[in-house]
């Protein structure tokens, strides 16, 4: 099928807002995973997710906002990576085609590391982060002869290989405490319990990617799709999905449900920055501040029914994600877009261009840090203080940043 018969997306330029917004919010992530290894008597209750407190009862802090943050980025960047292909003339088939590959991959990634978190040495776990950094990688160092493009080329095809060689063996080797394998080839099985952040931000990212593929920058049919998946929620808790097989390996009340619904809700957002009638900052401004408050005001409606749960994935969590989110782009928007605040701007930016790469080495770092024997030195750091255990978090986020850009300015990136 080609792109001929059907709208092209209209072009627009890089929104450097999105990119600072993704660095902020990968910044985050690594701040409050690395947080959640301090004392529990030192940090506060609004500084850790509401559940790890409070077994019952309704209720998010700030950390439970950092996954369906990055939910929403990967909404708000599909039309602009999708729209260029498109624009390009490539055919729909070939970029679902694109999509399914980068689902795959970030499932596989996924699978990995939970099992990881249920056995395996150090070695195991440095070895499985680094073959998957190298099994994405792209090395093209820049301002380089046409020669050297070549073989840089076909340097960076073969550490690919070895990657995914390192990645396969990872799999194979591996045994949980209980000596359970995760991946046999006779008989085949592979040993899923949950698919990880990296799984459910593919299925979010595959569900958003479809549904812009379908109705591109129409905000109606948009809308009510975030509206009919959070619906699949409610229809989950009715049992309403039990018979139907492909349940059986995703949960769609949840997973396909209302998490890809903030997804689903990023791609909305954005859709306002390549439609041709939200040319206008006034525009934007209005509709994105109408998107938050609507959010909200869902929030608020449907708090009752089940109440704000990160673990759940309820609606109403899924509703203030995506409210609070849109509001904080909005600010980047001001800072980074429309008056650009350079000190701002260019860090985040520049941090927000390679998250997966971020992610990985920030997960990869305890067992490489236990490897060279710092891993007790690491930890004593935040066992002083409250102050303490936040300059080390707030350290780790920068240092960890600031690996990713210089990686990226030499020519080193991960790309799925």
């Amino acid at each position: 099928m080609s792109t001929d018969s059907t709208p092209v997306v209209p072009k627009a330029p890089r929104i450097t807002s999105i990119d600072a917004l993704r660095g902020f919010v990968m910044f985050m992530m690594i701040f409050v995973n690395d947080l959640a290894g301090a004392p529990e008597n030192l940090v506060p209750n609004w500084m850790v997710h509401f559940s790890d407190r409070h077994k019952s009862g309704s209720g998010m802090t700030f950390v439970d906002l950092v996954f369906p943050g990055f939910l929403f980025i990967v909404g708000m960047s599909i039309p602009f990576a999708l729209g260029g292909r498109l624009n390009k003339g490539e055919a729909v088939w070939k970029i679902f085609g694109h999509v399914v590959t980068r689902t795959l991959a970030l499932l596989a990634l996924g699978i990995l590391m939970v099992n990881g978190e249920s056995g395996g040495t150090d070695m195991w776990a440095a070895t499985m982060f680094l073959s998957a950094i190298f099994a994405f990688c792209t090395i093209a160092p820049r301002n380089v002869t046409p020669k050297s493009a070549e073989f840089w080329r076909l340097f960076s095809l073969a550490v690919r290989g070895l990657g995914f060689v390192g990645m396969l063996y990872s799999a194979l080797i591996f045994q949980t405490h209980k000596g359970r394998h995760m991946l046999t080839l006779f008989p085949l099985h592979l040993n899923v319990s949950w698919y990880g952040i990296l799984g459910l931000i593919g299925w979010a990212y595959l569900a958003g990617a479809t549904l812009f593929l379908i109705f591109r920058t129409n905000r109606t049919a948009l809308l009510g799709c975030v509206a009919l998946m959070t619906c699949f929620y409610a229809a989950d808790r009715k049992h309403f999905f039990d018979n139907f097989w492909p349940a059986h390996y995703v949960d769609f009340g949840g997973t396909l449900g209302s998490q890809a619904a903030i997804t689903v809700a990023g791609v909305l957002l954005a859709s306002i920055l390549i439609a041709k009638d939200m040319t206008t900052l006034k525009a934007r401004v209005k509709f994105t501040l109408w998107f938050s408050g609507g959010f909200a005001f869902a929030a608020l409606l449907v708090n009752g029914l089940y109440g704000i749960s990160k673990n759940n994935a309820t609606p109403s969590w899924c509703f203030w994600s995506c409210a609070i989110t849109a509001a904080l782009w909005l600010g980047f928007y001001f800072v980074c877009d429309v008056r650009p605040v350079k000190v701002i701007a260019r860090p985040l930016a520049a941090a927000g261009q390679n998250v997966l790469l971020a992610y990985l080495l920030s997960e990869m770092m305890g067992s490489v840090l236990d490897l060279v024997h710092l891993g007790d030195w690491y930890g004593g750091l935040a066992e002083s203080s409250l102050a303490g255990a936040i300059a080390r978090s707030a350290g780790c986020g920068v240092v960890i940043l600031l690996i990713t850009v210089g990686l990226n300015r030499v020519g080193f990136k991960l790309k799925l």
